[in-house]
């Protein structure tokens, strides 16, 4: 016969015996909060300056290649950077771009691609200086003024 139900004098897998009621925390069981952030912020300021010893030391340990081979892939980096920034302004500039809209071709990074897009912002561009500040019937004023009022100004001034 099996008995599923643990018995208040037998150990628990935890290894504190099991009672049918659910114990509720009492002060004393109470974690001090601080204590544990604190505890943690020093592990961690721990682990820091840990870290840096061994990248210290890493860098410390590099032959002279692979520092070399450090700074040709950095130079390679920023000379394809520079190449792109370049290609991205002359292509603004080819188009008649205006700052906001080169501004666009930043996140592209196929030539093909920003070639197409300043194409398309230049026509957008060109439609709205040609259809600008279109006034219909500018300098077509046909109203005149007449009646004594008229008289009298050019009676005053007349002299």
């Amino acid at each position: 016969m099996s008995d599923t139900t643990a018995s208040p004098d037998l150990p628990t897998h935890e290894g504190q015996p099991s009672t049918d009621t659910n114990p509720q925390p009492t002060p004393a069981q109470d974690i001090d909060w601080k204590a544990k952030a604190r505890e943690w912020e020093s592990r961690a300021k721990a682990n820091k300056t840990a870290a840096d010893e061994l990248a210290t030391i890493k860098e410390s340990q590099k032959t002279e290649a692979e520092k070399a081979t450090e700074r040709l892939a950095t130079a390679e980096r920023k000379v394809a950077e520079a190449e792109a920034r370049v290609l991205r302004r002359d292509v603004a500039i080819e188009h008649k771009l205006a700052k906001a809209d080169a501004a666009l071709l930043d996140t592209i990074t196929s030539e093909d691609a920003m070639r197409a897009l300043a194409v398309r912002l230049g026509g957008q561009a060109a439609d709205e200086k040609k259809h600008g500040a279109y006034v219909p019937r500018e300098g077509a004023t046909t109203t005149t003024v007449e009646g004594e009022a008229v008289e009298t100004v050019r009676e005053l001034f007349a002299g």
